[in-house]
């Protein structure tokens, strides 16, 4: 591999072996090297070169992108040094005599994460003169060369891709807005987010929200079209819910009134036969949040004295137990020879 080489999956192995070609202060001083050894070391035209504060590589070449990451998240994480106080030469091929420790409290997060999601919208790491790094707030850390320190109160759980610790696709899809301009650019991030079934929209509108991004007219914008775009992917899942489940087709969106009385409310699939009704909640996390919470527990607590049942479904239970929400509306169905029949209802198309 050389520095034009982009980044691909690789097993931890592969990993590994970067780790031995990218190591901190400590963990060379734990390898038998002072620090004036390692300075003599990246002496012009010598084998090594000092990155970041702290952290060196074991050659003197431009470094791959797995080692500018690993270099990253050895600059801000609170890493062990990976081998015994003994001293043992220090080579960019020789085997490591454990197995390195993980990083702690740092991930990588912004526009790098999105990358190693795979987002087709982000950029390559290789043009990417910046590599975001989440921390904990109470870190003493600064922004160094390519390493931009993203501060947070509470870490969140990493995945990990290729082996590296990434923050959460909503996180990392905060942190990166929050450094664009574009509001193409954003759009396509957050529409890439759920069409590719990253994530729902509302994670990723409670995470914009925590940030304070939402007062920026092209986020805005961007999160309209997102929230627009969680519908309809949404609605497709319920379709091919009904198909791929044998449950009998309802009538799809309508809204419900008494006879000759007030409008009862918008549904997205209703059985006559049965009185069973299926809402899904695609609110986002806003403001006005408890109004439309109210609002929806109106409605419910209406067509149910009526003896309706509503079955309320979100996008996410669609994506992650579609089996699962199958069976609840399966279930409601089959009750209803049980319940008391329904009041007549009008029904009509939305």
């Amino acid at each position: 591999m050389n520095h034009n080489t982009p980044l691909s999956p690789r097993p931890l192995r592969h990993l590994f072996a970067v780790r031995r070609r990218v190591l901190t202060t400590a963990q060379l001083r734990a390898r038998g090297v002072t620090a004036a050894g390692a300075s003599e070391q990246c002496r012009p035209g010598g084998p090594w070169q000092q990155f970041l504060p702290g952290v060196f590589l074991l050659h003197a070449g431009p470094p791959t992108t797995e080692e500018r990451l690993h270099a990253v998240l050895l600059f801000a994480a609170r890493t062990p040094a990976t081998a015994p106080a003994t001293a043992i030469p220090v080579q960019p091929g020789a085997e490591e005599p454990h197995a390195p420790q993980p990083y702690t409290d740092a991930l990588i997060t912004g526009l790098a994460a999105l990358t190693l999601y795979g987002f087709t919208s982000a950029p390559s790491l290789l043009s990417l003169d910046r590599i975001d790094v989440l921390v904990p707030r109470l870190r003493r850390l600064r922004s160094q060369g390519c390493a931009r320190i993203v501060r947070t109160a509470a870490l969140p759980a990493p995945s990990y891709v290729t082996g590296v610790p990434v923050a959460p696709v909503p996180r990392a899809l905060a942190d990166a807005v929050a450094e664009l301009t574009d509001a193409d650019a954003v759009r396509r991030l957050l529409t890439e987010a759920v069409r590719g079934g990253h994530c729902d929209p509302a994670a990723v509108v409670r995470e914009l929200t925590q940030a304070r991004l939402l007062s920026r007219p092209h986020v805005v914008g961007a999160v309209d079209s997102l929230l627009a775009e969680g519908r309809t992917v949404a609605e497709e899942r319920l379709y091919r819910m009904v198909r791929e489940h044998g449950l009998p087709e309802p009538v799809w969106n309508v809204d419900l009134r008494l006879p000759g009385g007030p409008h009862l409310g918008g549904l997205d699939a209703y059985w006559p036969d049965q009185a069973v009704a299926l809402e899904l909640d695609t609110r986002a996390p806003r403001q006005d949040e408890d109004a439309l919470g109210s609002e929806y527990a109106r409605k419910r607590e209406h067509l149910e004295r009526l003896g309706i049942t509503v079955v309320h479904v979100t996008p996410k239970k669609l994506r992650d137990a579609i089996q699962q929400q199958a069976t609840v509306v399966r279930t409601a169905l089959m009750a209803a020879n049980d319940r008391e029949p329904a009041a007549y209802v009008v029904v009509l198309p939305r």
